[in-house]
């Protein structure tokens, strides 16, 4: 294992998770180029500057009928009509690909300063089609068939909580409270597409009327949501860092930059990942060593020497997995990080403070981009309503479908 160059972020853009761009009569290309112009103005450069774009979207082609993607730049700016782009999919984990795609160019020197775009429109069709077109990231024909269930990646992910239970034990009020904290953490967000939802009494709970199944012991409160939405950052190299922090006036620690990453890929199947794991402790020990990489490769020991954590909870059975895989509890033991408020915003060990894919929202493409710029924000003191004290060095776990890619990144400032 190799450490890298760092890779600075000198800014990005979020756009309201809330929103619903077709019933506004917008589209992709609308989304895209509303991200691209807010992430340019907020990092203080010119367009002309971007010198290479990447972006991460999983399923355009379904949802919006559009593919190619890369080449709305152009259209966006006229001085980025010749831009070389790339598109990168690897379902939920798109963005995170195409984020290490770009630190790839500016490491190699082929560039020095990337704009990486991920953005997902998914509103735009009824929830059983839009469960279908996010089951193209399973294997088509031999799991997750319609013959075994409704809506695919629920019915995968009861299975995990079922491994979970079989190794482990596992109690759904763990569970339950996961959902409970994101959803509360996404109130205080302002981009949050669930910030003015209102829960009722024994919402987080196993109710069938107010918290009713979806498929085996997946309940409504446990998934994350269908969102339309866009992230974008702008990534240089240390010298052009260097320079954008002396135009503002700052010290080059000031800019936040990716200190580690980690990358583990696994079979597509998931009964396969399971077979791999039988008789060990962790369900999926490539997700561990993404974190684990992510985090030697920034030049820590442990997962408790950063400030908290931006993690995939496509399902609460997600963040479960992401507590013992990160090495915040034994394995098996996250119900105890759960119940000693450990993972709450005023635990000491925050876990989604932006309220995560339940809370915030999970437009796919855009997930992985949007988890390293709050992590950026964070470490800046610019995450407002749920700014993390102090919070220095953060990390990111990203998954694409039943953890078949795991990306991490730690995003820090200082030394």
């Amino acid at each position: 294992m190799k450490r890298t160059s760092d890779i600075y972020i000198l800014g990005g853009s979020q756009t309201d998770f809330a929103r619903n761009w077709q019933r506004e009569g917008l589209t992709i290309y609308d989304m895209f180029a509303e991200s691209l112009r807010e992430a340019v103005v907020n990092a203080d450069i010119e367009p002309a500057q971007i010198e290479v774009g990447h972006v991460g979207n999983f399923v355009g082609e379904l949802f919006a009928g559009q593919g190619l993607i890369g080449g709305f730049f152009g259209h966006v700016y006229p001085e980025l009509a010749d831009l070389p782009t790339s598109r990168h999919e690897a379902a939920c984990a798109s963005g995170s690909i195409a984020i290490l795609s770009a630190m790839r160019d500016i490491e190699a020197g082929h560039y020095d300063i990337a704009c990486v775009l991920g953005l997902e429109l998914m509103r735009n069709v009824d929830g059983k089609t839009g469960a279908g077109y996010l089951g193209s990231a399973v294997w088509h024909g031999r799991e997750a068939t319609s013959a075994e269930c409704d809506f695919p990646w629920p019915h995968l992910f009861d299975r995990i909580v079922r491994e979970y239970d079989q190794r482990h034990g596992i109690n759904s009020d763990h569970l339950n409270r996961i959902a409970e904290i994101n959803f509360g953490n996404a109130k205080d967000n302002i981009r949050a597409q669930t910030r003015n939802w209102q829960f009722a009494e024994g919402a987080f709970s196993c109710d069938d009327d107010l918290n009713p199944v979806i498929e085996g012991c997946v309940r409504k409160q446990d998934c994350g949501q269908i969102t339309d939405g866009a992230a974008c950052v702008i990534l240089a190299s240390e010298a052009k860092a260097r320079e954008h922090a002396a135009k503002l006036g700052l010290s080059l620690a000031d800019i936040p930059r990716i200190k580690g990453w980690g990358h583990r890929s696994a079979p597509l199947l998931l009964e396969h990942k399971l077979e791999l794991s039988a008789g060990q402790p962790l369900l999926f020990p490539h997700a561990g060593t993404a974190i684990r990489e992510a985090v030697q490769r920034a030049g820590y020991r442990q997962i408790t020497d950063l400030d908290g954590l931006e993690t995939h909870d496509c399902f609460t059975v997600t963040e479960y997995m992401a507590i013992d895989h990160c090495g915040l509890t034994a394995p098996g033991e996250s119900w105890k990080a759960v119940e000693e408020g450990r993972i709450t915003r005023d635990g000491d060990f925050p876990i989604n403070p932006s309220g995560g894919l339940i809370g915030l929202g999970h437009p796919v493409g855009a997930t992985g981009v949007r988890m390293v710029l709050d992590c950026a924000r964070q470490v800046t003191g610019r995450a407002g309503g749920y700014q993390l004290p102090e919070a220095e060095n953060m990390i990111t776990f990203n998954v694409g479908g039943s953890t078949t890619t795991c990306v991490s990144f730690v995003v820090g400032v200082g030394s």
